[in-house]
């Protein structure tokens, strides 16, 4: 076996890549500015293709414009000769990926989509290829060759192509101003969009399973409630239930500590009468974040509603069963 500096070998693949990422940045002029128009005014899809790898490159890159709110699917070129073709409508836009311009399958089907009527936009290393020659685009990513000691297997020519892809999804996306909001409608699953659409109203203990105490309860009567809750704090409200205090295990440790009879006093004389709170309405990350980023963190938190009334308790336990 050839020896090998290992990482040596590695930094070059990378300063390669690195080099065509470059290339392709320095190569941006206003054929990629008329595309990114183009892209923009779309009244149906826009339909990625090619073939191999720069398929694959294709399927990431219809799922990023999906995802930062440009319409976009991934046609497969040999499947498109079968019968997928009719997937494209007129209002539609291509966009065709391909170093060489060459591919015999992606290039078969480009007479079909030229009759549909809907534009092409190639990406391409080749700029005076078949690809090329047959689309109303053309974004040349330049390369000086693959990082591949053959010269064969995509690489530079695959990267350049992706960061393209990219920079389109990522200026349409800033083009059309898409809000969190929106962006969050397009994710309502996983970590990410939990932690954009997920309301602390929506893990809250509320009713019946919000711990709460009036003023001129007894700390015996506190215990209990807290106790029957498994809550680790209960919120203390006057008559019209607005918050005035909070009293939390940590609060009844201090008093243990110092050798208090706590069963004889009341809830004003143990609890914290200017609790950390929190709006139904907020986000739950942000509940999170008030929890923990502190010098020193709690773990519950009394959520009140416009009118200042304890309506619910949130739990760090209960935001990270949520994956938060």
């Amino acid at each position: 076996m050839k020896r090998l500096d290992v990482v040596r070998e590695l930094k070059a693949v990378i300063g390669m890549e690195a080099e065509a990422l470059r290339k392709a940045r320095d190569a941006v002029n206003g054929r990629f500015s008329r595309a990114v128009t183009l892209l923009s005014r779309c009244r149906g899809k826009v339909v990625v293709t090619g073939m191999g790898k720069s398929g694959l490159i294709g399927q990431k890159v219809a799922a990023t414009l999906a995802a930062t709110g440009t319409p976009a699917i991934s046609l497969h070129p040999a499947e498109g000769m079968h019968g997928d073709l009719g997937v494209v409508q007129r209002t539609d836009v291509i966009l065709a990926i391909g170093k060489s311009g060459e591919s015999d399958e992606l290039n078969a089907i480009l007479p079909s989509l030229r009759r549909i009527g809907a534009p092409i936009i190639a990406i391409t290393s080749n700029p005076r290829s078949t690809l090329a020659k047959r689309s109303d685009i053309v974004l040349v990513t330049p390369i000086d060759g693959e990082a591949c000691p053959l010269n064969l297997s995509p690489t530079c020519s695959t990267t350049a192509a992706l960061a393209v892809g990219d920079a389109l999804a990522v200026t349409l996306m800033k083009l059309r101003g898409l809000s969190k909001e929106q962006f969050a409608a397009l994710h309502p699953g996983g970590r990410l969009g939990k932690r954009l659409t997920l309301l602390v109203a929506d893990i809250m203990r509320d009713g019946d399973h919000n711990p709460v105490i009036g003023l001129g309860a007894t700390m015996q009567e506190a215990l209990v409630e807290m106790t029957r809750q498994h809550a680790g704090a209960v919120s203390v409200v006057d008559r019209r239930g607005r918050l005035k205090g909070l009293v939390t295990d940590y609060d009844i440790r201090r008093q243990l500590e110092r050798g208090e009879n706590i069963l004889k006093k009341s809830v004003r004389e143990v609890m914290n009468a200017k609790p950390t709170s929190i709006r139904s309405d907020s986000l739950a990350i942000v509940a999170a974040d008030v929890m923990g980023n502190r010098k020193f963190p709690f773990t519950v938190l009394p959520v009140v509603d416009g009118r200042g009334r304890a309506i619910g308790m949130i739990n760090l336990v209960d935001i990270r069963a949520r994956g938060l």
